[in-house]
């Protein structure tokens, strides 16, 4: 079993910034890919970044330019820098890791006011 512990959501004004992070702990081989999804109220989960174990990155076109991914496999974790938030980008957070299954996080609420 793997466990992902994830944390840095918030409330933030339009135009703000927060960094999320997920840290993987538990019975870990081999991670392929971390990455984020998240979920607004009445809408269904959707990919925001995924970053591979080599390093390879993939966006939503929604938080391109804006949100950056990056990992560090030492410590098993990945993060998320999320710049220019915009009120759309209110969601539920989930952490997501794919070692020989697929694991969620319980996920971190991001508020954007406008």
């Amino acid at each position: 079993q793997v466990q992902l512990a994830e944390s840095g959501g918030g409330l933030v004004q339009a135009g703000g910034s927060l960094r999320l992070a997920c840290a993987a702990s538990g019975s870990i081989f081999r991670i392929n890919i971390m990455g984020w999804y998240r979920q607004a109220p009445g809408k269904q989960r959707e990919l925001v970044a995924t970053v591979a174990s080599g390093g390879n990155t993939n966006y939503a076109d929604s938080v391109k330019g804006r949100f950056t991914i990056s990992r560090d496999n030492a410590k098993n974790t990945v993060y998320l820098q999320m710049n220019s938030l915009k009120p759309e980008d209110t969601a539920v957070y989930y952490c997501y890791c794919l070692t020989l299954q697929g694991y969620w996080g319980l996920g971190t609420q991001v508020t954007v006011s406008s």
